[in-house]
């Protein structure tokens, strides 16, 4: 998988795992949606608070967030095929966007990519995570 194939994995994976670090420098990590876009020389995923049932409003990410900025998350392909596995991971600095035009941008490319926010739009913060870097594997087949 070469780095345009693992961007193409990232651009198109339904779902991913995001890790953020705990205050005690623990990671926690959970499934989200997201989507991702090229803005200036750098590249962006964006996800949202949306009206999913949770816990709680004051999300656990949202604080280790605001403590420490640093996030990966990781998109990958499963088969009982074990030369078919493959993985992608983005690591970079997460922050709130504040811009209501990046946040306009962000979610009708939410919108675009998921229906259901179409339906009900995120009403919450939106999360911006500006990519560093990108590793990429994939089992190697005969």
């Amino acid at each position: 998988m070469d780095r345009d194939e693992a961007w193409a994995s990232v651009r198109s994976a339904r779902v991913g795992r995001m890790a953020t670090v705990t205050p005690e420098q623990r990671p926690h990590v959970v499934p989200f949606v997201f989507v991702v876009l090229e803005r200036g020389s750098g590249r962006v995923a964006y996800w949202a608070v949306d009206g999913k049932p949770k816990r709680s409003t004051d999300l656990k990410r949202m604080r280790n967030i605001a403590e420490n900025p640093a996030v990966e998350f990781v998109v990958d392909g499963y088969a009982e095929d074990w030369e078919r596995l493959w993985w992608v991971r983005c690591s970079g600095t997460a922050r709130v966007v504040t811009s209501d035009t990046e946040r306009h941008d962000a979610l009708l490319a939410l919108e675009e990519k998921y229906p259901q926010y179409a339906i009900d739009p995120p009403a919450g913060p939106v999360v911006a995570i500006d990519i560093t870097t990108i590793n990429r594997w994939e089992a190697k087949g005969p």
